[in-house]
């Protein structure tokens, strides 16, 4: 088991920036795939981006440009940079860790995001 904790929610007004940070409770391998998803009120969990050993980043087309996902194995962290927010940037954000190898799938408890027009 791997528990997954979310830091870093808040609100902002719009054109700000967030820093969401997701802490594993165990150490992060080149096989774990680590993804960031949002689920807004009264829609789907929906992927924001993900990332895997040695990439950039995969992003969502509503985010690109603004959002950044990184990660540091040697801290079992991985983090979004939020850029650029607008309104619609508003949900629920959940960390994400997908055992490539097992294709176990684990969720953080989510943290909130929340942009002011």
């Amino acid at each position: 088991q791997v528990q997954l904790v979310e830091s870093g929610g808040g609100s902002v007004q719009t054109g700000g920036s967030l820093r969401l940070s997701c802490a594993a409770s165990r150490p992060i391998f080149s096989f774990h795939r680590m993804g960031w998803y949002r689920q807004a009120p009264g829609k789907q969990r929906e992927l924001v981006a993900f990332i895997t050993s040695g990439s950039s980043g995969n992003y969502a087309d509503s985010v690109k440009g603004r959002f950044t996902i990184s990660r540091d194995n040697a801290k079992n962290t991985v983090y979004l940079q939020m850029n650029s927010l607008k309104p619609e940037d508003t949900a629920i954000y959940y960390c994400n860790l997908n055992n490539m190898l097992s294709k176990a799938d684990y969720w953080g408890q989510g943290t909130q995001v929340t942009v002011s027009a």
